[in-house]
């Protein structure tokens, strides 16, 4: 029974369940309760799942797989380009750094050369998967640290292609001697010599390239015109599974494949589709990733070595922080923001189970090291949850906080009345214009780096996580009016809301929302004051090509108005209906007739009656004449 696959499908699934909601309620992260519930089910604890934890792995690869071929669609040629120095510079000395001297260690360790360079490598590597599934949920993404962050894994994945092509050369025995256990998993390539693997590998990305330009993009236009929604999914699934196995039989990652194959893909006119498509079984695969981590931790092998396991698991992640502290140092991060970054990437990273497994095949590594870096390497990935909230509730708020707010924020905090959470684009222009009508605000945000700049340039910013019933006491919230929420991520505002409505109910709300999603949720939980940032701005676009076709601006501006108040009448009326449910496409369809309506409406009333405002001809002939006089 045990080992039917239905059954553990059904464990993974309890387990998540079970452990994700227990760690949430202890305001941990869901990576953490990921990992218990993997260590829990595991071959090792309860041995609820799989016998071996490589296979546990192998089989839970599609979560990275999905993650990465995400990423690489995020990753547009352009933006590419304008992050270059902060790509190869952070992640260059990130990787050299830890590099250099993980080989020493293991050198000097009396380890042979070959082996070390490897070992090096895969130490040099984080994990993408739990630092940007931690950096989202805390909404630190826009943040100077989630920049860098992202950066330094960005050059990580590039840079693991070109690890696994030098790879080959590292062996010292022919392919031939490996043993049928590991031949099956070296591929295509295995009998070929090992210069000639490195070109096969070089080809296989070529390959996928063309097949992103040549194949991919032209058989999804053919599947979008048959507006058959459920064909577009299948065709994601067929892409990166079918660029993954064509990576993998050439003895390279899937997760590599499926990367390169998102980058190839992020130019096209499907890019955004692709990424709505795949993201709720990307967040469901992950959870299975971290999980198979977990259950992969193999007590057995502790057992016969935990003074070695635990030493070098120590070394790894301090000698890693301290490189990490060094790069955050050199690129001027703040403190708080170095510590973020140090303590976030100093784990071995999931390309380690690669590279390891990959070198293995290759006869570089002994079973004993296998199995020895195998531990050491899911260790590592579950230590880092915990670590990172050590450095939050302990190093972080005597660090950060102190340093930026609350030597001058008892000050400001009882003559302002109005408190601004955010300070990117779009809160700083709130801000501007407020202070422009001499009202000041105490402005909170959560980039140090950008508080100290705007610091500088003259705004009273203070550094601080306004999700903190503290900090916003702090500020002066008890004697505020308005509370102003300009963040663009929803749970964050949505933590803000609930601690502003609990303890100072009295105090009015106004927040600003991406899009109509967004919006419904405001609206379902009573925020009647929200504003979604994209409807002004497309609307004065709209407007501004009306006007240069000849429609009048008076008459253009109170269309404006009569749209923005269709529309907020139109986005109540809606709030409640799901989204899954074919009755709402229906509803959609009926208000946006009406909505259309009503305009048509309006506007021809507008037109026949006597509209002499603003810019109406009359008043312009009475202003050329009155100028002619002159």
């Amino acid at each position: 029974m045990t080992g039917s696959l239905l059954f553990e499908a059904i464990m993974f699934l309890a387990g998540a369940i079970i452990c994700v909601s227990i760690a949430k309620r202890l305001g941990l992260s869901s990576v953490i309760g990921y990992l218990l519930a993997g260590v829990l089910i595991g071959p090792y604890v309860l041995g609820f799942i799989g016998e071996e934890g490589q296979d546990i792995l192998h089989f839970a690869e599609f979560g990275v797989v999905m993650m990465l071929f995400l990423i690489g669609l995020e990753i547009e040629p352009k933006n590419f380009w304008n992050m270059r120095k902060t790509i190869l510079g952070m992640g260059g000395i990130q990787v050299g750094g830890t590099m250099l001297l993980s080989y020493l260690l293991f050198y000097f360790l009396g380890y042979e050369w070959e082996v070390a360079l490897v070992i090096s490598m895969a130490v040099a590597l984080s994990s993408t998967a739990i630092a940007m599934q931690t950096i989202k949920e805390k909404g630190l993404m826009d943040t100077t640290f989630g920049t860098s962050a992202f950066s330094i894994l960005l050059f990580q994945d590039i840079i693991v292609i070109f690890m696994i092509g030098v790879m080959p050369l590292l062996s010292n025995s022919n392919s031939g001697t490996q043993t049928d256990a590991h031949s099956e998993s070296m591929s295509l390539i295995e009998s070929l010599p090992l210069g000639l693997q490195t070109m096969a590998i070089i080809l296989s990305v070529a390959v996928i390239i063309a097949l992103g330009r040549y194949v991919i993009v032209p058989m999804l236009r053919k599947v979008a015109k048959t507006d058959v929604r459920e064909l577009l999914i299948a065709a994601a699934f067929l892409i990166v599974f079918g660029i993954s196995f064509i990576m993998e039989l050439v003895g390279i990652s899937p997760a590599l494949g499926a990367f390169l194959g998102g980058v190839v893909l992020s130019n096209s006119e499907f890019k955004h589709e692709l990424e709505s498509t795949l993201e709720p079984f990307k967040n469901l695969l992950l959870g299975l990733f971290f999980m198979a981590v977990g259950a992969s931790i193999n007590f057995i092998v502790i057992a016969k070595s935990p003074l070695t396991i635990g030493g070098v698991l120590i070394a790894i992640v301090i000698l890693k922080a301290i490189v990490l502290f060094i790069t955050g140092r050199v690129f001027n991060l703040k403190l708080d923001q170095k510590l973020l970054l140090t303590f976030s990437l100093s784990q071995i990273g999931e390309f380690a189970f690669v590279l390891l497994s990959f070198a293995f095949g290759l006869n570089i590594l002994e079973q004993e090291q296998m199995d020895i870096l195998l531990v050491i390497t899911a260790l590592s990935m579950g230590l880092t949850p915990i670590i990172s909230i050590f450095n939050e509730r302990f190093i972080l708020p005597k660090v950060g906080t102190k340093e930026s707010i609350k030597r001058p924020m008892d000050h400001i905090a009882k003559s302002q009345k109005i408190i601004l959470v955010g300070f990117g684009n779009f809160g700083s222009t709130v801000g501007r214009f407020l202070r422009s009508h001499g009202v000041e605000a105490t402005i909170l945000d959560q980039d140090s780096n950008r508080v100290d700049l705007l610091r500088k340039m003259g705004f009273e910013v203070y550094y601080g996580d306004a999700t903190r019933l503290d900090l916003l006491e702090s500020a002066g919230i008890a004697e505020a009016k308005i509370v102003i929420i300009a963040t663009n991520k929803l749970s964050v505002t949505k933590a803000i809301t609930k601690i502003v409505n609990d303890k100072y109910p009295h105090i009015e709300l106004m927040i600003r929302t991406k899009n109509r999603e967004d919006a419904y949720e405001l609206l379902n939980l009573g925020h009647e004051n929200f504003y979604r940032e994209s409807l002004d701005t497309s609307l004065a676009l709209a407007s501004d090509v009306l006007h240069k076709l000849g429609f009048r601006k008076y008459t253009l501006n109170r269309q404006v108005k009569n749209y923005i108040k269709y529309d907020e009448t139109s986005l109540r009326h809606l709030a409640k209906e799901s989204r899954q449910e074919k009755n709402y496409i229906f509803k959609v369809r009926k208000e946006l007739k009406k909505q259309e309506e009503l305009l048509d409406a309006d506007f021809k009333r507008g037109v026949v009656d006597y509209d002499n405002h603003w810019d109406s001809e009359h008043i312009r002939k009475a202003l050329e004449n009155s100028n002619t006089k002159m």
